[in-house]
């Protein structure tokens, strides 16, 4: 299913196809936790759900290294 978000980072719309059902959908948005609703998925994919961030989007923001790749 195709679940598209807007990034709390950028702003940006993301779009990602993700292996959840309608049922999936319908028990979290009624309070079901996130983790439970979508056991499946990997803690990027859930955050993507929460938060519209993609993980590459994540990477680029919260990495512990510079452009040149050495650490801070």
């Amino acid at each position: 299913m195709i679940v598209t978000r807007k990034s709390a980072i950028s702003g940006k719309t993301n779009s990602l196809d993700l292996p959840i059902t309608e049922e999936q959908i319908v028990r979290f948005e009624t309070g079901e936790l996130i983790q439970r609703a979508f056991p499946q998925l990997s803690a990027e994919q859930r955050e993507f759900i929460l938060t519209g961030i993609t993980p590459e989007e994540w990477k680029a923001t919260f990495s512990d290294e510079d452009e040149d790749g050495s650490a801070y």
